[in-house]
C-alpha cells in the first residue's frame, strides 16, 4: 500500500478518537468481524488472546509475529472497516522489534496497533520505561494508530497506593513519546478512570466488561475508547461449553436456540 493511503487511512480512524466514544468489540476471525460490521460499529479491534487461543496458544507471546498477523490481514481483508490490530507487546523488546511489526501491520491493512509494556516475567513484569518510550517512538515513526499500554493495574504491579502514579508515569511518557491513545487495563473504578482523563488530556482506552462502568458512564468521564478485549471471544466458548455440557447430560438442544441462521451466516460470507 502506498504511504499516502496509509496516512488517510490512519488519520481517520484516529479522528475516531476525538469524536464520540470509540467502541470496540473484538475479533478473533472474519465471522465475528463481519458481525461487528454488520451491528454498525465503526471500526474493529482484533483480541491477540482470542486469536491465540482460536490458533491453540496460550496468551502471552506465545503465538509468532506472522501466524498473529496473517489472521489480521484475512480480517482486514475481509472488512470494510479500519482495523486496528492487538499485537500484544510487538513480539521483540528493542524498538525495531517495535518498527517492525508496525510495518507489519499496516501491510496486513490494518490501520492500528496496541503495543504492551508487559515483560511476561513475574520478577520482572514491565519493560523499563526509557525502553518503552524508544520503542513507542519507533513505532509513530510509521503512519501507524498506537495505543500505548501499561498493565500495572492488570498485573497488580506493586502496592495499591502508588499503582496511579507508576501507571500516570508511563502513560503521560507514551502520550509524549508519540502514542495516539492510552490503555490502562484492569482499572474498573469510576473515579480512579476519571482522574486519568483528567491528567492525562489525551484519549484514554478502558477495557471494559462484567463490574466495569456502563459506556454512557465512561462516555460522561471522558474515556475516548473502550475495549472488551477477549471477553467476547470466551463468551462464545462458555456458550459452547453449556451447549456441550446439555448435549452430554441430557442430549437435548435448547441451547442452540438464538443461533444465526445458517443461509444467513453463508450470505455473510460472501
Amino acid at each position: 500500500m502506498d504511504p499516502e493511503p496509509r496516512t488517510a487511512k490512519s488519520d481517520a480512524f484516529r479522528s475516531l478518537h476525538r469524536r464520540n466514544i470509540l467502541i470496540l468489540p473484538n475479533a478473533w476471525d472474519v465471522a465475528s468481524a463481519r458481525i461487528i460490521q454488520q451491528a454498525g460499529f465503526s471500526a474493529v479491534a482484533t483480541t491477540s488472546a482470542g486469536i491465540a487461543f482460536t490458533l491453540g496458544y496460550p496468551d502471552g507471546q506465545r503465538i509468532s509475529r506472522d501466524e498473529m498477523l496473517a489472521v489480521v490481514a484475512r480480517i482486514a481483508k475481509a472488512v470494510k472497516l479500519p482495523v486496528t490490530a492487538d499485537v500484544e507487546a510487538g513480539y521483540g523488546d528493542r524498538p525495531e522489534d517495535a518498527a517492525r511489526t508496525a510495518h507489519d501491520v499496516l501491510a496486513a491493512g490494518a490501520v492500528g496497533m496496541n503495543l504492551e509494556d508487559a515483560t511476561g516475567d513475574p520478577q520482572h513484569p514491565l519493560l523499563d520505561l526509557a525502553l518503552q518510550v524508544e520503542r513507542v517512538k519507533a513505532a509513530r515513526e510509521l503512519p501507524i494508530v498506537l495505543n500505548a499500554r501499561t498493565d500495572i493495574y492488570l498485573l497488580e504491579v506493586g502496592t495499591p497506593e502508588k499503582r496511579y502514579d507508576e501507571a500516570l508515569r508511563r502513560l503521560a511518557a507514551f502520550r509524549d513519546a508519540g502514542a495516539d491513545c492510552v490503555f490502562v487495563p484492569g482499572l474498573r473504578d469510576a473515579a480512579t478512570i476519571g482522574r486519568f482523563v483528567k491528567d492525562l488530556q489525551c484519549p484514554v482506552n478502558i477495557l471494559a466488561g462484567p463490574g466495569s462502568p456502563p459506556v454512557p458512564e465512561l462516555q460522561k468521564l471522558g474515556v475516548a475508547r473502550v475495549s472488551v478485549g477477549s471477553a467476547a471471544m470466551r463468551a462464545t466458548l462458555g456458550l459452547l461449553r453449556q451447549i456441550a455440557e446439555e448435549l452430554k447430560s441430557a442430549g437435548t438442544y435448547s441451547t442452540l436456540e438464538g443461533g444465526i441462521p445458517f443461509t444467513d451466516v453463508n450470505r455473510m460470507m460472501e
